[in-house]
């Protein structure tokens, strides 16, 4: 930027994009002065290099702005774990589903995980079956990002929620958080309402 540029002649570009053409850096850094701009190369390795006239400072301000926002909109992907044994009753079976199931429905990811122990581990299709039929019992929120795979004593899956079952949880939240800041009558307003009201009885039963 400025005095740091090292070449010679730089390819110019104005503060609206227009282009200005090759001149020498004398001349460039003047024509910034000029209408009190920064000469920023913005790409370096052209050659001649090419260089525009902007407020740094101001850029500078706005891509963290910008950079800010694009954080705030990324949905953050989290991953929650779901353990069961291959031998698992019936309905410790289901409890852990429902588990599944609400963490689908919310929009995370789930990492199941099969603990084997001592001689279940020469019975690995126990652990693959399980998976399979938890699969298919929540196919309708998600699908299976990472198959079935044995890791030391343990199987794991990872199930993702589909497209539509995480849009619906956006709007969901999306929709909460609105209702929430868009109240006008919250707790504080329902008590100054409490209040003139009876601020009225009060004035009535003195006239």
């Amino acid at each position: 930027m400025n005095e740091q540029i090292r070449a010679r002649e730089v390819r110019l570009v104005g503060p609206e994009g227009e282009q200005v053409g090759i001149v020498p850096l004398e001349r460039a850094l003047q024509l910034a002065a000029d209408v009190d701009l920064d000469l920023v190369e913005v790409a370096p390795m052209a050659r001649p290099p090419v260089c525009k006239l902007m407020d740094y400072g101001k850029f500078k301000y706005e891509s963290a702005l910008k950079a800010r926002e694009a954080r705030r909109n990324q949905q953050q992907t989290v991953i929650k774990e779901m353990k069961l044994r291959p031998k698992i009753d019936s309905h410790d079976y289901e409890t852990k589903k429902g588990h599944v199931v609400r963490f689908l429905k919310a929009g995370d990811k789930v990492k199941v995980t099969i603990m084997f122990r001592g001689r279940e581990q020469s019975r690995p299709e126990l652990g693959y079956r399980l998976l399979r039929r938890l699969e298919a019992e929540v196919a309708d929120l998600g699908y299976v990002e990472a198959a079935p795979k044995q890791d030391g004593r343990n199987m794991i899956m990872v199930l993702a929620p589909h497209r539509a079952t995480k849009a619906a949880a956006s709007a969901a939240r999306g929709g909460a958080s609105r209702s929430r800041s868009s109240d006008g009558r919250g707790p504080g307003a329902e008590r100054t309402g409490a209040g003139e009201a009876a601020g009225d009885a009060a004035g009535s039963a003195g006239e």
